[in-house]
């Protein structure tokens, strides 16, 4: 063990904050700062500050579980193995390749979604794979390609945000989510800048905020859409960067006038004084920026919520300048890594599109097999999940606990019950890992050395600190043992290597000339520069992997890495993308005429109150680490329902009664959290809990038609006092 401190990143959300291990006598690791990791400059939310508890004996899985009589049971890796790869081979001989699932997570490392996607691709031969990261940030995703040709989280570094006029936050509670990141905000405010904050909830965000406008849960687009309506109205359109950066304008100029303010008013309950004021915040000022989070996003309409917000930086020339621009707050710790390197149902590495042929042969070229061999695309996260026990017989699952964070997860954890055969990979036993017919005990972030990709599109190092309990193995072994097994004479297991830095030296190749373009990125890179932004393609001549030209068609803008500053060849990196143009063919970002329409199910007589969920600071998306901390249970012991004064009045709930939400799905009870904080219309609950305070259980899966995304923050429920 070494005896000094290791630099790494944080397990959690994708601020992935930097943080340095050093070693205890009992075999653990105690957190220190890093203050040199210019995200964070060291600071650390309490998740932060606790991870190493998720690594005690007693709190970890250490050894593989199989189920006998019902029960799961310790076994040796050699059994555990042997199992799963027979009910992977049994379902494919008895029902096809496409009857095996794969469900990923983005709280895998590059390493890990890049083999995963692999994995299920070449081994299995299945098209069925995608990763909980679908739940996330996917219709930003969308609406980004659609504009910029593009997708990566934010365009920018954080450390912009200080720097610009305005910034138009909608829907994310950053002070609870990724509470580090809140004084890039405060410093906003300190320089003279504005924060307008748009939520439901008046939150500790919302409370930081010069102008807090809230909207009914759902109506986002419809509140986009009257903002862009003023703008055009009152003047404010940057015609000449319209006309030299953008097509597609009268479109959607036409669709924005359709939705005057009073008829916005009427819908969202945001008063037109206060859309007025929120254009004159945001247009005033030089510079402007509009971060989404899941709020806009998680909705059935989101990819065009999303899209609304783009249109209205286009049109006011804040997108592809220095301090403007549209971005997304990502969740996970490795939500961007994860949906560019293949374990979503339809991408290969480097964001390439499964369906493209071009893409195809240079994957396939990498990984040694016929492009015609590799499967076409497969059903997104909650189709494959809905699918289970009918079309897919078996199930695979690493990094992602389904049976609390799925929408509809009653439906969803009896669709998990009625499979063949489960295998989990996990660091605990999660509630979905419970279900299992074999768990494999997996390393977690100090145990292993790896990549991740934060918010800012920043490839990062974790690095090993600690060694593993003896009875852990690494993802990467699993996938290679695995490879063995269904393998035959094959010798696929070759193509898996245990080491992650040779798996990540594969997909630097696998990636290079693709959008999400790692070429030029190297371990050694890694650790001397603090991370390094993608687009970043090798340059010939310098020893590197193959690369190709620019992804994001665009220069840097910024200083240049410390390996540009001291004379090498190597691309800097780009933390800055579209300041010379977009990554579309003509270089123009495009406007995509989009128009208000309904949450998929609008409040009735017999359900008439909007429930919308969301996380609290102590704890982390189904909470299957977090849940084992007795320090943040200390702080969140369980769920909740937040409501309204008047609401709790008619119910004649007080202050922690049990209320009772109820959906067209099911019936969630928890304590009443009473606040003026939130619309009297709404309801709110946390997520984090399994059992009768579940929030998913009522949650609507009504599918984004273009993202796949559930509608996760928007659906009708009634509210009831439980009678004792």
């Amino acid at each position: 063990m070494p005896n000094s401190a290791t630099p790494t990143h944080c397990p959690y959300c994708a601020l992935q904050c930097g943080m340095n291990l050093t070693p205890l006598q009992d075999g653990g690791v105690a957190v220190v700062e890093r203050p040199d990791f210019p995200v964070n400059k060291g600071a650390l939310c309490g998740k932060g500050r606790t991870a190493p508890a998720v690594l005690a004996s007693g709190v970890r899985l250490n050894s593989p579980l199989v189920r006998s009589g019902g029960t799961l049971v310790p076994a040796t890796w050699d059994e555990a193995l042997d199992r799963i790869a027979e009910g992977l081979a049994r379902t494919r001989t008895e029902h096809g390749p496409d009857a095996c699932g794969v469900f990923g997570g983005g709280g895998l490392t590059n390493e890990k979604a890049y083999s995963l996607g692999k994995f299920a691709r070449i081994v299995l031969g299945t098209s069925q794979i995608d990763y909980n990261g679908r739940f996330c940030m996917s219709s930003a995703a969308a609406a980004g390609m659609k504009a910029f040709g593009l997708d990566r989280g934010l365009p920018f570094p954080l450390e912009d945000i200080p720097k610009t006029g305005c910034v138009i936050l909608v829907g994310s509670n950053l002070a609870e989510t990724m509470p580090p990141s809140l004084r890039y905000f405060t410093e906003l405010r300190e320089n003279g800048g504005t924060l307008i904050v748009i939520d439901p909830r008046r939150t500790k965000t919302a409370e930081q905020a010069d102008l807090h406008l809230m909207p009914r849960p759902g109506t986002d687009l419809a509140l986009a859409l009257g903002l862009l309506h003023l703008v055009v109205a009152e003047g404010r359109v940057d015609e000449e960067y319209v006309r030299e950066r953008t097509a597609g304008w009268e479109d959607a100029r036409a669709a924005a006038m359709a939705h005057w303010p009073e008829y916005v008013e009427r819908i969202t309950g945001v008063s037109v004084p206060q859309l007025r004021e929120a254009v004159r915040l945001f247009c005033e000022p030089e510079h402007a920026m509009v971060l989404t989070a899941r709020g806009p996003e998680q909705q059935a309409k989101g990819t065009d919520t999303v899209g609304a917000w783009i249109n209205l930086c286009l049109a006011t020339g804040r997108a592809g300048r220095p301090l403007s621009g549209y971005g997304c707050l990502t969740g996970q710790g490795n939500g961007q890594g994860g949906r560019e390197h293949g374990q979503k149902a339809d991408q290969l590495p480097g964001y390439r599109k499964l369906d493209d042929p071009a893409a195809r042969r240079h994957v396939a070229e990498v990984w040694g097999v016929d492009p015609d061999s590799l499967p076409g695309p497969g059903r997104s996260a909650y189709e494959l999940l809905d699918a289970l026990g009918t079309d897919i017989k078996s199930l695979l699952l690493m990094g992602s606990n389904p049976v609390v964070s799925a929408p509809r997860a009653a439906h969803i954890e009896e669709r998990i019950k009625s499979l063949d055969f489960l295998a989990v990979c996990d660091v605990v036993l999660s509630e979905t890992a419970a279900l299992a017919d074999v768990v494999l005990p997996v390393t977690q972030w100090a145990e292993e050395t790896g990549t991740t990709t934060n918010l800012e599109g920043r490839v990062l190092l974790r690095r090993r600190a600690i060694t593993p309990p003896e009875g852990v193995r690494s993802d990467l072994e699993v996938m290679h043992e695995l490879a063995a097994r269904l393998g035959g004479e094959q010798g696929l297991e070759k193509g898996f290597p245990t080491d992650a830095e040779e798996v990540f030296e594969e997909l630097r190749r696998a990636s290079a000339g693709g959008p999400a373009d790692y070429s030029g990125i190297t371990y050694g890179r890694l650790a001397e520069e603090n991370g390094v932004f993608w687009p970043c393609p090798a340059v010939p001549g310098t020893g590197d992997a193959e690369g190709s030209g620019d992804g994001a068609g665009s220069r840097d803008g910024a200083a240049a890495s410390p390996a540009a500053e001291t004379g090498s060849p190597a691309h800097p990196g780009t933390p800055r993308l579209f300041l010379d143009r977009f990554a579309t063919p003509d270089g123009r970002a495009r406007f995509v005429p989009v128009s208000y329409r309904a949450i998929a199910e609008e409040p009735d007589d017999e359900y008439p109150v909007l429930l919308t969920t969301g996380r609290v600071v102590a704890q982390y998306q189904s909470g299957a680490q977090t849940r084992r901390v007795d320090e943040l249970n200390a702080a969140a012991p369980g769920p909740f329902v937040e409501l309204h004064p008047r609401l709790a009045a008619r119910l004649g709930a007080a202050e922690g009664d049990p209320v009772a939400v109820i959906s067209r799905r099911g019936r969630a009870v928890a304590p009443a959290r009473i606040t003026t904080g939130i619309r009297p219309d709404t309801v709110f609950m946390p997520f984090h809990w399994p059992g009768e305070g579940r929030a998913n259980t009522l949650t609507n899966p009504a599918l984004d038609p273009t993202s796949r995304m559930p509608e996760f923050k928007a659906c009708a429920v009634r509210v009831e006092a439980v009678k004792s």
